[in-house]
């Protein structure tokens, strides 16, 4: 069975294959070890942490992420991997254990950038004025 799932974080944007297979787990056809930074990569590997020790061995993972930075992406694809992890095993437990250590493995963080305003530098920030 494979399972496609997707995640967004700002305007990075994974999408993950979960199938059967012997635990490995790719990002944009690398393996998840040689990714870096290593914050990244931990951030990546997060939901096998929270699922059972014999999950990671079970699946394969394949996942594709554009757009967005680093840390984005990193994101994006934490969330499209918790996401295929609990569609492919249909576990009610995975995904309550999921949402009660972080609410963003399973739904996707909608905030964004504010949009730059006229008048300042920035979205809140303002030109200086001088007087005299």
């Amino acid at each position: 069975m494979v399972t496609n799932t997707s995640g967004k974080k700002k305007t990075a944007v994974a999408r993950a294959t979960v199938s059967e297979g012997d635990g490995r787990v790719r990002i944009g056809s690398r393996p998840v070890e040689l990714v870096d930074p290593e914050l990244a990569k931990l951030k990546m590997l997060e939901p096998f942490r929270i699922a059972a020790d014999d999950l990671r061995e079970a699946v394969d993972v394949e996942v594709t992420v554009e757009g967005g930075g680093v840390m984005g992406q990193a994101d994006a694809a934490r969330t499209a991997i918790a996401r295929g992890l609990v569609e492919h095993t249909n576990d009610a437990e995975l995904r309550d254990a999921f949402m009660s250590f972080d609410r963003t493995l399973l739904v996707n963080d909608v905030r964004q950038p504010e949009a730059k305003k006229w008048g300042g530098p920035g979205a809140r920030a303002r030109y200086q004025k001088s007087y005299r």
